[in-house]
């Protein structure tokens, strides 16, 4: 039997984002960049491509395939380094969903219910939706404390998916009185953790938009990336004169807050340059910057997709190490819920 005494929890990252479209510069400044810059702290970082969650609706299967190497790549060209961190597809750690089953039989009908993703996302067709995707929240909870990570980097808008993960980790040390799972904390930081929409500044840049205008996507030219930066939509009125004056300006607030990511300063910075001018000088400066710092990155991502089998094999490499991690917290998992396990090999 495994030891199912209580651990202490060493800080460890745990991350994922779903092989369900094109990278666009909003997970690129939301999510991976800061991914990189978290492989200098010294803590284990796990970085997985949820599969799993992205036939949560229909997938094409080749396009499923591309899309989960083209994220890898996407993951790489940015910095990631599979010899530093952990890199896997998520489907090829099968304790993931074999965990989920266990949340599936924690976590409360009422919680889901609660989940605003799931009406977003199904609208007038719950009914029609897959279960998965009202599930999906018991395995992302899953992914994450398969690992026992501590520390999860998300969006605003995956704040309460976290929340879930909270109280199943509380719900299940209760129910077995140990302290098994910890209680992980959100990340959440950065001039840009959430890029809006270049056409509407009130709505999150996202892949599925129907308009390619409102998006920069990692896989852009440098012409597309300055044409949609300048096409951008802006109000008639000037830049502020202190970040204050960009409350109720959602566009200037969401250029100015790229900007500051891309460049790696505060937006008061952007605000001290640019302020009391119009966005005909912004634009074009963003509009380099744009280019010079995503231009390189999207050159190494075409590079490394030419040789997919070398991609499937860092992945495979990345899951290898994954699976010794969360197979031992799985079994452990397994003996405190009562299951035998006597099954050799």
């Amino acid at each position: 039997m495994t030891d199912t005494s209580p651990k202490s929890f060493s800080p460890r990252i745990f991350s994922g984002i779903q092989p369900s479209g094109g990278l666009t510069l909003g997970n690129y400044l939301g999510a991976i960049k800061r991914f990189v810059a978290a492989q200098e702290q010294g803590i284990e970082t796990i970085y997985c491509l949820v599969d799993l969650h992205a036939i949560t609706v229909w997938q094409d299967p080749a396009k499923l395939r591309n899309a989960t190497r083209e994220l890898a790549a996407g993951y790489l060209a940015a910095g990631i380094d599979p010899r530093r961190s952990i890199l896997f597809n998520q489907s090829q750690v099968p304790a993931h969903a074999q965990l989920a089953w266990i949340f599936n039989c924690v976590a409360r009908m009422g919680w889901l219910r609660r989940m605003t993703q799931f009406k977003d996302k199904a609208g007038k067709h719950a009914e029609e939706a897959s279960v998965g995707l009202f599930a999906y929240p018991n395995l992302m909870a899953a992914d994450i404390l398969v690992y026992h990570a501590t520390h999860v980097p998300v969006g605003e808008d995956q704040k309460q998916h976290l929340e879930l993960a909270r109280d199943i980790a509380i719900k299940f040390n209760h129910d077995f009185g140990l302290e098994f799972f910890p209680v992980v904390e959100p990340v959440i930081e950065g001039a840009a953790t959430r890029v809006m929409s270049l056409r509407d500044g009130t709505k999150k840049m996202s892949k599925s938009d129907p308009s390619d205008q409102s998006r920069i996507n990692l896989t852009d030219d440098a012409d597309a990336i300055a044409s949609k930066i300048r096409k951008a939509r802006t109000d008639p009125e000037p830049l502020p004169e202190s970040v204050d004056g960009l409350e109720g300006r959602a566009e200037a607030r969401n250029l100015v807050n790229i900007y500051a990511a891309l460049a790696d300063i505060a937006p008061a910075e952007v605000i001290a340059q640019f302020g009391g001018q119009g966005f005909g000088a912004l634009k074009p400066a963003l509009a380099e910057l744009a280019v010079e710092k995503l231009s390189p990155l999207n050159a190494e991502m075409r590079r490394l997709m030419q040789d997919p089998a070398e991609i499937d094999r860092l992945l495979g490499e990345g899951a290898e190490r994954a699976h010794s991690i969360a197979q031992p917290i799985l079994e452990q998992t397994l003996d405190i819920v009562g299951m035998i396990r006597s099954r050799r090999g």
